[in-house]
């Protein structure tokens, strides 16, 4: 998904060079290439952190829970 999105800012680069002024030619990157390629990349990446952030919940509660064992005493 990288390789499309670093093409895709290229491609943008190359036809903000061919614009008349540099409000238009700026106006052109952001608004073609930069606004739409992250809005793309956050939307793409909305699972990874999902399961990012419920593994980190798992690790979290795994440890309270050794944790609690490890304070319980034990009566042999």
């Amino acid at each position: 998904m990288h390789i499309a999105a670093v093409g895709w800012i290229y491609v943008v680069l190359m036809m903000a060079i061919t614009e008349e002024s540099v409000i238009a030619a700026i106006m052109t990157f952001f608004l073609y290439g930069v606004l739409p390629t992250a809005l793309i990349m956050y939307v793409g990446g909305t699972g990874g952190r999902k399961r990012r952030r419920q593994q980190e919940q798992q690790q979290a509660m795994q440890e309270r829970q050794q944790a609690e064992q490890n304070d319980t005493p034990q009566s042999h």
